[in-house]
């Protein structure tokens, strides 16, 4: 004697999958995102090689930082979102950077170096 095929659960149709399947129409690869992380660390370098001193260092550091989020954000909108991914987190990753430099410059001298 066979056991008895086990029941479908409440609200299941016949030939149907339990739960509908979600898919990215546009997937984020890693090579858009290494991209992405590639342009940003050149774009932040090439801006940071401008400053003289720690002060404009870090305006224009924050200058291509910004710069950088905007484009993310028409990336994010019209273009790759891969690439907008890797630009944002090096600038951020960036900006990180120079306003640690500016926190410990502050704590070390007492004077806020960017005014």
């Amino acid at each position: 004697m066979y056991p008895a095929p086990p029941q479908p659960p409440p609200g299941y149709l016949a030939g149907l999958p339990p739960r509908p399947i979600y898919r990215e129409p546009h997937p984020v690869g890693a090579r858009p995102v290494l991209a992405g992380l590639a342009a940003g660390t050149v774009w932040l370098t090439l801006f940071g090689s401008l400053g003289r001193d720690l002060a404009s260092y870090v305006w224009w550091t924050i200058l291509a930082a910004v710069s950088a989020w905007l484009v993310a954000l028409v990336l994010t909108l019209i273009g790759d979102r891969g690439v907008a991914l890797g630009v944002a987190v090096v600038s951020g990753l960036g900006l990180s950077i120079a306003l640690g430099f500016t926190g410990a410059r502050w704590v070390d001298t007492l004077d806020f170096p960017l005014w």
